[in-house]
């Protein structure tokens, strides 16, 4: 069984100096010696791996109408910005209203699931990479993770799981390829969580847990947890050096990538829009914190 829509699958990748415009339903890009074209239907996203581009406001308006991502790199290469669409939904207005009132006690129920659900998919990725003994760890925490965390399960577990996967003296703060690939990574994967809260209505900026008045997408910053795991999978099975092009070619084609879900086989940008359905139906009360649909990372 193969999940999501048929539309929407291409992550297209601009990398060398082009025009980008609009015509009749489809992207064009333009270069010296060659012109493409893909409908808009088939993008969920738009990456820019180069500052050499032109681009004309008719194709952002038109992206933004169709609700497609579009990811801006920096002179590093890495992701930067984003343009998604001003109003994601027809109702956007009550959808906001409803945010608004989201109450304490929901809040941390949903966080308290989004955590159980990261740090299981940790202890699935170390049994089957690493070491079966920080995963049997792992598992151990899931079920003491109480509402809110707490007691901060969620970074205990997060020191022992690097440190398995990537060695002892790991550290996330350090200037290696592993953090750019997975700062990259999850650059990626945020974007994809932005534009499902987006796309149903909702502020990215009012988080469950992430509440940081500088950070513009703290929602989505709590509901992609559970997803990065499989950022470090990716990276473990392939950075070996230097970060390369292909490396990043290979993180945004993620989205593409199945994993098991709801009894069959489901693309991740798929599980994704689902995964985040299921929090904001849990946040409005309007499904049960179990009822939640679980996924595997493996």
């Amino acid at each position: 069984m193969s999940g999501g829509p048929a539309l929407a699958f291409r992550d297209v990748v601009i990398a060398s100096p082009c025009k980008l415009s609009y015509k009749g339903g489809y992207l064009v890009v333009r270069k010296e010696d060659d012109t493409a074209k893909v409908h808009l239907s088939e993008i969920s996203s738009v990456v820019l791996q180069t500052n050499q581009v032109y681009i004309s406001a008719y194709l952002l308006s038109e992206l933004a109408k169709a609700k497609v991502s579009f990811i801006v790199a920096d002179e590093k290469h890495n992701p930067i910005g984003q343009y998604l669409p001003l109003y994601g939904a027809h109702n956007t207005s009550k959808r906001i209203g409803e945010q608004l009132e989201w109450t304490e006690p929901a809040k941390k129920r949903v966080w308290q699931r989004v955590v159980r659900d990261k740090i299981a998919h940790q202890c699935r990725i170390l049994n089957a990479r690493a070491s079966e003994e920080e995963g049997e760890l792992l598992a151990h925490l899931v079920p003491e993770v109480r509402s809110g965390d707490t007691t901060n399960r969620e970074a205990y577990a997060a020191r022992v799981y690097f440190r398995a996967l990537f060695g002892q003296g790991f550290s996330r703060d350090d200037d290696t390829p592993v953090n750019a690939a997975l700062n990259y990574g999850y650059g990626i994967l945020l974007s994809a969580v932005n534009r499902e809260i987006v796309a149903r209505g909702y502020l990215t900026q009012c988080g469950i847990c992430h509440r940081s008045e500088f950070n513009q997408f703290n929602l989505s910053c709590d509901l992609m947890e559970p997803f990065r795991p499989i950022v470090d999978c990716l990276v473990f099975d392939n950075i070996d050096g230097d970060f390369t092009r292909d490396d990043k070619y290979l993180l945004i084609d993620m989205m593409n990538q199945c994993i098991p879900y709801r009894g069959g086989s489901y693309r991740v940008g798929s599980v994704v829009g689902l995964y985040v359905r299921d929090c904001l139906s849990a946040l409005n009360r309007r499904l049960s914190i179990d009822e939640i649909e679980a996924f595997d990372v493996l």
